[in-house]
């Protein structure tokens, strides 16, 4: 059995696994995000009640490790960050332990058990609070550092768009950088971009998805953009990896008519020509991250690897 994490801001969630299709969830508890002891102590709680020993830890987190040298960054839980998690965890716990990235778990779990079953390539995409995603290439993932499938960062929004054409400022994106995708079209950023297009609107991205969908003109205006920032990038992805299918999750993602419209936008413009959606809904109805944790600490134990995460001693990857 491999006990699995799901850890974010707000939560630990946690689960025994026995196979990537055996996955059950155990429960959640809040994150002690500033004190890594009682970080510890929720992970070694959670060891001491699992109904057998545990072979491994399997780790989904909102972070990503640095290749060079093992270095945490979790924004969103200060006692992590900047320390050498995975050779720390596995010191604190005594078991080997398998850290990735959440978005690479989504993506990992969409490829074994999701909508990306039976595809060489699957890339995960993210369209929640931010933007984010993961690749997977015949079963494994591309790295576990965090940093490949982060389409989200990086100064490619288009600017000049929509009809009649409008130009966007590029706004600027918590990464530091101005122009990113993750700015302007997570759940956040559609609210802020509904309001520059239309002054004084109100409403959560909730609301607008739903304006548009009744045919709300301010709503629709705004989703026309949105699909169009992303809709370019995606295609670029798509022609860069050649994914057989790109499940997409988060928030955003429930509204399966979104969805649909976004890969009506994404086909046409792609080298290769799909007769059938290449992005669509996620899947997996559990907890994803719980899902590609265990799917990675299940291949790890049958290969009697030792923790994989990234050590600066041995740069694994």
């Amino acid at each position: 059995m491999i006990l699995c994490f799901d850890i974010g801001g707000s939560a630990i969630k946690s689960a025994h696994a026995y196979a990537p299709d055996d996955v059950r969830p155990h429960g959640r508890v809040p994150t002690p995000g500033t004190d890594f002891d009682a970080f510890t102590q929720v992970l070694r709680d959670a060891i001491a009640a699992a109904p057998v020993p545990p072979q491994r830890i399997a780790i989904s987190i909102a972070g990503v490790l640095d290749p060079e040298t093992g270095a945490a960054r979790v924004a969103n839980i200060p006692c992590l960050n900047g320390r050498k998690l995975h050779g720390e965890l596995q010191a604190e716990l005594g078991l080997p332990v398998d850290l990735a990235n959440d978005a690479d778990c989504f993506a990992l779990a969409e490829a074994t058990v999701g909508a990306g079953r039976g595809h060489e390539v699957v890339m995960g995409v993210i369209l929640g609070t931010g933007i984010g995603g993961g690749v997977v290439v015949r079963g494994q993932l591309l790295n576990r550092a965090g940093f490949s499938g982060e389409w989200g960062h990086g100064p490619v929004a288009q600017r000049v768009l929509g009809q009649p054409e409008i130009t966007l400022p590029a706004f600027p994106c918590g990464c530091g950088i101005a122009g990113c995708l993750d700015a302007v079209c997570g759940a956040r950023g559609l609210e802020m971009l509904h309001r520059h297009l239309h002054p004084g609107a109100a409403g959560d991205s909730p609301a607008i998805i739903a304006g548009w969908q009744a045919g709300e003109a301010q709503s629709a205006r705004t989703i026309a953009i949105w699909i169009e920032l992303l809709a370019a990038p995606l295609a670029m992805i798509q022609n860069l990896l050649g994914a057989g299918i790109m499940p997409v999750g988060g928030g955003l993602s429930k509204t399966t008519a979104l969805v649909a419209a976004l890969d009506q936008a994404v086909r046409p413009l792609i080298l290769r020509r799909i007769d059938r959606p290449l992005l669509v809904p996620a899947e997996c109805r559990i907890e994803p991250g719980l899902i590609g944790a265990a799917v990675l600490g299940l291949a790890n134990a049958a290969a009697k690897k030792p923790g994989a995460g990234i050590d600066p001693a041995s740069r694994e990857n």
